[in-house]
């Protein structure tokens, strides 16, 4: 039985139709066929053929019905042939149910009028169920020339592969076809075509076209399709920052938050902070649902797709990834490879990339036991990431300026959490001393963070500020720098004193005379500086005595105080112990007798003050 071939070309497609097999409509005229059917017409949820001819046949797809004439199907569906002999005792209302039919009720409509006769046109949209479905029927040539499945294979061949856009549709539509499009290997020759038309666009682009079209199109398709396109590109020689790109495009689009950033907790109230933090937060519900589960897939795959060079994506993303992989609990091995590759760039990074919170999911409930797991950020996985660093450093000798760079973010990123409440000073002290001594050439940024820690922790113990203040060398700290620590009142009183002395010798250096070339007076400057040396340090341990000595005093006036208790009785003891503090100062004290005890708040005011008063006169002497 011959029939006639008219389809008209497909709209947007790169065919010009001149060949009728790249047509789109197809035409049965069969007579026989055309005199039992008149129309198909549906009545829900059923659909009935319109025939003076009685129906024999019930096929149900999904949740609808359809009352058919035998022959038409049988004559062209291998399928239908198999059933009808199984069945070949009942003539009529012969019922067939069609489980996991590719396509749906839809696409059976389709394959029904074609059966019939009527005109069909095939897209880019329905092309991949129509094939599969034609597969499922079996409708080969053996049943009748042109049958349905090589139709749908030429159109797959010469119209959509050869057209990006409809290539990227058909793809989409596969998405719920499985396993039909994998077994008909039409999302493998898919992929193929549009790795081949992204390859020839990264080679033939300019340097400014390189964030090519095709960046957002293949970001729109499924992650496994996807993962598909890039292993091809990759393999076809794609330089790494082009696949890079393609990778970054597409984490935006799929992981939402992924660009969400922290801008620390520098001049926010708690309140705040809250809500910063409710941006990135997820439920427990959420990270552990299906959705969840899809973001953990596509995380650990784009990780996975990441070319090993170091160009390929920046460390701002690779700290977004990072961040995004510990909020939905991706495998320890690919946080470890993260972290690794952060590590390898992490002289390209902010404060703000490292600012990643610690997330309190289902899976780490259970170890939230000790006071470092409440804060606000997770401080152990940037201590991983600066002990990666450094361990590189060892083996590639790398130069000192990425040193420099790297204790300057070190020192910033420590000023940040310092602000929050529930860091220890373990924690505080073994993220400080992580770089080798000689990598900070400055200790102001590390000196900014100590008074940060200090301030947000105001119960410290004395012990505590010390052990917190030895990380600091007070040599290594600027003019200006020196001067706010020697006026802190949160710096324990040895530190004030060091200070004092550094700041003393830079001054003293600053204004040095440079030397004029004559070697005797060379050397009779610095047996004049060594001098001046001695006689410095003898002065500031006078000092560091009297200030002991007023500590003591002060200690001991408030102990009376306390043991007073009514602010309105005499005490002869409060004239003693200030005499004692005035004679440390060496002021004259006129008329003691006279003395009148003045208001608590006062009496502290006027000893901070003179506190004050005294460092800032040995600051500048």
């Amino acid at each position: 039985m011959k029939k006639a071939l008219n389809r008209p070309q497909s709209p947007g497609s790169d065919f010009d139709g001149t060949d009728q097999v790249h047509a789109h409509s197809i035409v049965l005229p069969s007579k026989f066929i055309t005199t039992i059917c008149d129309s198909l017409e549906r009545k829900e949820p059923s659909w009935f053929i319109t025939s003076q001819i009685p129906k024999d046949l019930s096929i149900q797809v999904e949740e609808v019905t359809f009352n058919v004439h035998k022959f038409p199907l049988v004559s062209k569906c291998g399928y239908m042939h198999r059933v009808d002999a199984q069945q070949s005792n009942s003539s009529y209302d012969c019922d067939i149910k069609l489980e996991d039919f590719p396509g749906g009720s839809e696409t059976f409509e389709i394959i029904l009028k074609f059966c019939y006769g009527f005109p069909i046109d095939f897209s880019s949209k329905n092309i991949a169920p129509l094939r599969c479905a034609a597969e499922y029927l079996d409708m080969t040539e053996e049943l009748d020339d042109g049958n349905l499945i090589s139709k749908t294979e030429a159109f797959l061949t010469f119209v959509v592969l050869s057209s990006w856009k409809d290539t990227i549709t058909v793809l989409k539509s596969c998405e719920d076809l499985s396993p039909w499009v994998e077994n008909l290997q039409i999302v493998r020759r898919c992929c193929d075509s549009i790795a081949w038309k992204a390859s020839r666009e990264t080679t033939t682009a300019n340097a400014t076209d390189e964030e090519g079209w095709w960046f957002h199109e293949i970001a729109t398709l499924r992650i496994d399709h996807f993962m598909r396109i890039v292993t091809t590109i990759r393999a076809k020689g794609a330089r790494p920052e082009i696949i890079g790109k393609c990778i970054m495009h597409y984490a935006e689009r799929w992981l939402p938050g992924i660009d969400v950033e922290l801008e620390g907790l520098r001049g926010y109230g708690h309140g705040k902070n809250e809500l910063q933090f409710s941006v990135l937060s997820r439920s427990k519900e959420e990270v552990g649902s299906g959705h969840g589960k899809e973001q953990k897939e596509i995380i650990e795959i784009l990780v996975s797709l990441l070319p090993p060079q170091q160009e390929a994506v920046s460390c701002k993303f690779l700290l977004q990834m990072l961040k995004m992989a510990n909020l939905y609990s991706a495998s320890p091995a690919l946080i470890s490879e993260l972290e690794k590759r952060v590590g390898m760039t992490l002289e390209d990074a902010n404060v703000n990339d490292l600012l990643i919170p610690r997330y309190k999911n289902a899976d780490q409930g259970k170890l939230m036991n000790s006071p470092e797991e409440h804060t606000m950020y997770d401080t152990d996985l940037v201590q991983r990431v600066v002990e990666y660093f450094l361990m590189l450093e060892q083996q590639q000798l790398q130069q000192e300026t990425e040193n420099i760079n790297i204790s300057k973010l070190l020192d910033s990123y420590l000023a940040e959490i310092a602000r929050d409440p529930n860091l220890s000073i373990t924690k505080f002290q073994v993220l400080a001393e992580l770089l080798p001594e000689n990598a900070r050439t400055s200790h102001d940024g590390l000196y900014r963070a100590i008074d940060t820690y200090l301030k947000t922790h105001p119960t410290l113990p004395e012990h505590d500020r010390r052990r917190l203040c030895k990380i600091m060398n007070c040599n290594k700290l600027s003019l200006d720098a020196c001067s706010h620590a020697a006026q802190n009142d949160r710096l324990p009183l040895r530190i004030i004193v060091q200070v004092l002395f550094s700041e003393q010798l830079k001054m003293r250096t600053t204004m040095q005379p440079a030397p004029n070339g004559n070697n005797s007076e060379q050397e009779g400057n610095q047996s004049a500086t060594d001098m001046e040396i001695k006689i410095l340090k003898a002065e500031l341990e006078n000092v560091k005595l009297k200030m002991a000595e007023l500590h003591s005093d002060y200690s001991e006036l408030q102990q009376e105080y306390d043991r007073i208790g009514n602010k309105h009785k005499n005490t002869p003891r409060w004239s003693i112990s200030w005499r004692k503090i005035k004679k440390s100062f060496h002021t004259k004290v006129d008329g003691d007798d006279d003395i009148e005890e003045e208001p608590e708040g006062q009496q502290r005011l006027n000893s901070v003050s003179k506190r004050n008063s005294f460092l800032r006169r040995l600051s500048i002497a």
